[in-house]
């Protein structure tokens, strides 16, 4: 199975950008779609991004669009999402999960896989 760790998290002034990685261990993860979500305390977690296994496609919520863009390189097994113009609603736990399919979607019952997460904390 695979395991997925995230990192880039921080604490950083409001305008600032994070880039956040996820490193997937044990196989490859270049057959499967992959998303970034993210919770913030007491409230389900809720879609950010997402990347067909090839990184031909991309979706991205309504209100992060412009803001957050999520890229894979396969070669290294990773994923990423970059972050610009962050602001203090933006500080909760972000988290990438591996899709059960190879086609990107917004559905989190669809990742089947996820890492532990990282924090993120904006200051105004």
């Amino acid at each position: 199975q695979v395991q997925l760790r995230e990192s880039g998290g921080g604490s950083v002034q409001a305008g600032d950008s994070l880039r956040l990685s996820c490193a997937a261990s044990g196989r490859p993860i270049s057959t499967y779609a992959m998303g970034w979500f993210r919770r913030a305390p007491g409230k389900e977690r809720e879609f950010l991004a997402a990347i067909s296994y090839n990184g031909a496609i991309t979706y991205h919520l309504d209100s992060a669009q412009g803001r957050f863009t999520i890229s894979r390189d396969n070669a290294k097994n990773t994923v990423y999402l970059q972050m610009n113009s962050l602001k203090p609603k933006d500080t909760v736990v972000y988290f990438c999960a591996e899709g059960s399919f190879s086609w990107a979607n917004m559905n989190v019952k669809d990742y089947a896989c996820w890492g532990q997460g990282t924090q993120v904390t904006v200051s105004s």
